[in-house]
């Protein structure tokens, strides 16, 4: 790939990268969360997702996968002329979805032609990522979510190595029902390790490198 931005604006301009199925010419497109980057040229596909400390990774991703994306409906609401619409978080507005969708639910989109393929609900023991907040990147089951009208809602998240933390409503984002994920997920599984885990992997690498 590119070492330098010249580099970069060449490879973007011989219209080489794909974003979302479209190709971009712009080197400073931006691209979010859940986006789908393609070099077809390379033969390379990835997936833009949170890493356990917060940081984008690019995730690589099958031929199967690269055909949809998730998203988080922010917004449900009926236009002027009477008709149904979400609003997601990428900036997609979908028309006559289905009626069970509703706000904070994910919808699995197809690239090529837009269209909802189906969707998850918002409902306690799915399996959710967090995109916002000290906790982004984790993934975990949706415990429990208090309610708090006139404040945030907070939801109570659980990783698979069974610690519990908890998070703003709209920071979190379903990825899978119960126990399965949509999406595959980069090294780690979106299970945060402490201080001393780390060490202890930093350890025993340079006694294998030695």
């Amino acid at each position: 790939y590119a070492l330098t931005g010249k580099e970069t604006k060449m490879i973007c301009m011989q219209k080489l990268v794909k974003v979302d199925g479209k190709t971009r010419t712009d080197p400073n497109f931006p691209a979010g969360f859940m986006d789908v980057v393609e070099l077809p040229k390379a033969g390379d596909q990835f997936r833009l997702i949170f890493d356990t400390k917060g940081r984008f990774v690019l995730h690589r991703i099958s031929d199967e996968e690269k055909a949809f994306k998730l998203c988080r409906v922010k917004r449900q609401e009926l236009t002027l002329k009477k008709v149904p619409v979400i609003v997601t978080h990428d900036g997609r507005t979908i028309r006559y979805p289905d009626p069970l969708i509703t706000t904070n639910d994910t919808v699995k989109v197809d690239i090529a032609s837009g269209k909802v393929i189906s969707f998850i609900k918002f409902e306690v023991g799915n399996m959710c990522m967090i995109t916002k907040g000290r906790n982004t990147g984790r993934v975990g089951t949706i415990m429990h979510v208090e309610k708090h009208p006139g404040s945030f809602d907070i939801v109570t998240v659980r990783d698979a190595a069974g610690r519990s933390f908890s998070t703003r409503l709209e920071n979190v984002f379903v990825i899978g029902s119960k126990d399965s994920s949509d999406i595959t997920l980069p090294k780690g599984k979106g299970v945060k390790q402490t201080i001393l885990e780390e060490r202890e992997m930093i350890v025993k690498k340079r006694k294998l490198i030695v």
